[in-house]
């Protein structure tokens, strides 16, 4: 069980938080950790995707988005978090994506990636010099964005936390409850 969730509860309820899933193909297990964590310690969740309706998972569990991504803006939340699956590559290029990133690291907000994500980061660019993690099959577009890899499930470099799949999701759901308090 997550230490200090009693303590947290009181914290996390005011706070705002915004987790992009790609329309098609996020990975379950990477959204539901922090998804539920984050109501469960009362939180206000909105969901961000590329269009309206359902969203779908790679395992076929369906959410419904909140907001269009182009709609999203940073200031509007305390911690921005990007979920992966195999669909997350629909962000790898995608203008609002980057600058949603853009805006979070410069507002100050926590940032979030996980599996195949953090390649939207370093697309951005806010993760040139930053230490950082991420599915093993794309760490050479970590590496190629200046990023400095490090082999472990879940890193944190100041507000920015990656992780590197859906082994990590619960460490990184924990990870960005603490810093988001």
């Amino acid at each position: 069980m997550f230490g200090g969730e009693k303590n947290m509860t009181a914290t996390l309820a005011k706070k705002k938080v915004l987790i992009i899933v790609a329309a098609e193909g996020f990975q379950e297990e990477e959204f539901a950790q922090p998804y539920n964590l984050m109501t469960k310690l009362g939180a206000t969740v909105k969901l961000g995707c590329s269009r309206k309706g359902m969203a779908r998972g790679v395992f076929g569990k369906q959410v419904t988005p909140d907001l269009l991504i182009g709609e999203c803006k940073a200031a509007d939340y305390n911690a921005v978090i990007f979920i992966g699956g195999q669909g997350a590559t629909e962000y790898f290029k995608n203008a609002a994506a980057q600058t949603l990133a853009r805006e979070a690291v410069s507002e100050g907000k926590v940032l979030g990636a996980i599996c195949i994500a953090p390649v939207i980061l370093a697309n951005a660019g806010v993760l040139k010099g930053k230490k950082a993690t991420v599915f093993p099959s794309e760490q050479d577009q970590l590496t190629a964005q200046g990023a400095v890899l490090v082999q472990q499930n879940v890193v944190t470099d100041g507000k920015i936390v990656t992780a590197a799949g859906p082994q990590a999701a619960k460490e990184f759901a924990e990870t960005l409850a603490r810093l988001i308090q």
